[in-house]
Order: structure tokens, then C-alpha cells, then sequence
């Protein structure tokens, strides 16, 4: 059956995959595909972060109510993120690799973080919540 959190889960995995790939060619000075793949990671998880904010936690606030709870502080902390995101392209623009790698360790344990709390804790919340429309607030995320 399919669930908010297995969807959600899933794209938190195609996106962890694309940020792996970009870190590896940094990794060996291979910019031009470093740059592509960074591009890529930022595309999807853009959409990533916008699906969310603009369509499932707006979702589960009007249904609860809740606006300044668990769904305001991942907001805030998909802000963060990309801030780092601006940050890591400029580093890799400059192909300054130790700044780049720096930032990606930076993002990567930000993201395993946000993702735990966005798994165990919000997106079984949303599930809960919205159970009668998880085809709804999926369908952009599964076709992207």
C-alpha cells in the first residue's frame, strides 16, 4: 500500500544517491561532472523540499490545525540546507575541493538528521492525518 512515508522515503533515497555521485567526482577532481550531478541533486532536491512545504505540510496544517510545529521547523530547516547549497556551488564553480567537501559532509549529516525526523516522526503524522488523499499528495513526487 502505498504510504506518504514510503514515497517520501524513497525520493530521500534517489536524492541521497545523486549527492553521493556529485561527492565522489569532487572527490577526484572530475568537475564538469561533479558540477552536472551537484546541478541535479539541487534540481530534485529543491522539488523535493517545495513539494513539501507547498503541498503536504500545507496539507496537514489545514487538516490539524498545526502551523507552527514539526512542519515550521523542517521549513526552517530546508532554509538551511539551501543555504548550503548555494555555498556548495560556488565551491564547486571554484573547483576549490576541500571547501566543497567540507560543505557536503556538513549537508550530509544535516540531511540524515532532517530525514529521521521527516520518517519516523512527520511523515507518519501526515499518514495519519491525510490518509484518504496520500494519491494526491504524492502524484508530483512519483513523476518527477
Amino acid at each position: 500500500m502505498i504510504s506518504i512515508k514510503s514515497v517520501m522515503t524513497d525520493d530521500h533515497k534517489k536524492c541521497d544517491e545523486i549527492f553521493t555521485n556529485a561527492e565522489l567526482q569532487a572527490s577526484k577532481n572530475e568537475w564538469e561532472k561533479a558540477q552536472l550531478l551537484l546541478r541535479e541533486f539541487s534540481d530534485h532536491i529543491l522539488f523535493h523540499f517545495d513539494h513539501e512545504e507547498n503541498i503536504l505540510f500545507a496539507e496537514f496544517e489545514n487538516m490539524t490545525g498545526m502551523k507552527h510545529g514539526p512542519t515550521s521547523m523542517m521549513r526552517h530547516e530546508h532554509e538551511q540546507m539551501r543555504e548550503l547549497l548555494g555555498e556548495m556551488e560556488q565551491a564547486i564553480n571554484a573547483h576549490n575541493q576541500d571547501r566543497y567537501l567540507g560543505l557536503s559532509e556538513t549537508l550530509l549529516i544535516f540531511m540524515q538528521q532532517h530525514n529521521i525526523k521527516e520518517e519516523q516522526i512527520l511523515y507518519p503524522m501526515i499518514d495519519q492525518e491525510c490518509a484518504n488523499k496520500v494519491e494526491e499528495l504524492t502524484r508530483n513526487i512519483i513523476n518527477y
